[in-house]
């Protein structure tokens, strides 16, 4: 007992470094981020059923300004909502249509909000006040009500407290730190004893069992990154690495971890990089892609990551894919070339095909006498 209130001490901010020693928790975020930041960004608009595509406007090409490409922005939000729930960053420029076409992102734990009821009033990051129509806000792993995510690994202990419940370390942990990976007050009054004993019971029960502190009046929150205790609830409960894989949605293969049932073999690269995608990748980059178009473009517009990146096939897989759909009148062979980086034919290419292969050109039927 007196050990555990020895840890329960020594907790509180530490660097998101530390929470990310685990090397599953650091390859799995790593592989998420890598895959989502690489994939080719696409925007378009739609003309009645048809989707053209549209210049890119300058927030999808150097979203941080000159220093901080498409690549390394994507990267870091992706991080950033793949570990603390959240990633947010000051809008310093719009374009003419009044959407952000700047966003200089900062670590989520340096930032406190205010708000009421489930929405934010107010943000302070390094001293500074912002409204919240200054601040770009992602949240992942939501919690109905909850303006903020919340990590995956708080949203894993949030969602199993019921096992938690019956553990020692984990009913301390719940009871004593609230809302994972934050501090969440009522900063409109000052609570006479007897009300924040009431308070205190009631936040208890309810945030213990996995449920939302409902509170009536302002109330403000902050964000604690990387808490010690999301380190020690990995270790404390002797979590595998194949546990934090589902955790952080990878699966365990893919970061070189041993499973149950030793390794998992597939037919080809792109059907391993298939069901990563479908089970795994594809909801978190949906529900971004949304977002997206309705903050950063005007309608129709809107904005698409190119998946077929993740799906490479190997030379012979592409080229046979090339001739299916040339064969099938579904890819003219310019387009085929394309995709391979190539140019369309020169006549002179053409007219050497045609000298070349013209025999095996399908011949007109003979006319029966």
């Amino acid at each position: 007992m007196a050990e555990r209130q020895s840890m329960r001490r020594s907790t509180g901010k530490v660097a998101t470094s530390k929470a990310l020693r685990h090397s599953a928790v650091w390859a799995c975020r790593r592989l998420r981020a890598d895959l989502v930041s690489t994939m080719p960004v696409d925007t378009y608009r739609m003309v009645g059923k048809t989707r053209f595509e549209v210049p890119k406007p300058p927030v999808f090409i150097i979203p941080g300004g000159e220093e901080v490409d498409w690549c390394e922005w994507a990267y870091s939000s992706t991080g950033d909502l793949d570990t603390s729930g959240n990633t947010a960053g000051v809008i310093t420029a719009r374009g003419a249509d009044g959407k952000p076409s700047r966003i200089e992102l900062f670590p989520f734990e340096e930032a406190s909000l205010k708000g009421k009821g489930a929405k934010i009033t107010e943000w302070r990051i390094g001293g500074e006040t912002y409204a919240p129509d200054q601040i770009w806000h992602e949240k992942q792993h939501t919690s109905a009500g909850l303006p903020v995510g919340l990590s995956p690994i708080a949203h894993a202990a949030v969602s199993i407290g019921g096992y938690l419940s019956a553990q020692e370390f984990a009913s301390d942990w719940f009871s004593g730190g609230g809302i994972p990976r934050a501090r969440l007050k009522n900063v409109k009054k000052v609570l006479e004893p007897g009300e924040a004993d009431k308070v205190n019971t009631r936040f208890r029960a309810m945030v213990g069992n996995g449920g939302l502190f409902v509170h009536g009046a302002d109330w403000e929150y902050e964000a604690i990154s990387a808490k010690a205790s999301e380190t020690q609830f990995i270790e404390q409960m002797q979590f595998g690495i194949t546990d934090i894989c589902r955790f952080m949605g990878v699966p365990a293969d893919m970061i070189d971890a041993d499973t149950a049932t030793g390794s998992i073999t597939y037919a080809n690269v792109t059907q391993r990089n298939l069901q990563l995608l479908i089970l795994n990748l594809n909801p978190a980059i949906v529900r971004r892609e949304s977002v997206w178009s309705r903050r950063l473009l005007a309608a129709p517009r809107f904005v698409k990551l190119n998946r077929a990146a993740l799906l490479a096939m190997d030379l012979k897989g592409r080229y046979e894919g090339h001739q299916i759909g040339i064969n099938s009148r579904f890819l003219a062979p310019s387009e085929a070339r394309a995709h391979e980086d190539l140019p369309p034919f020169t006549p002179e290419q053409e007219a050497e095909f045609e000298r070349l292969f013209a025999s095996r050109a399908p011949q007109p039927p003979k006319e029966v006498a």
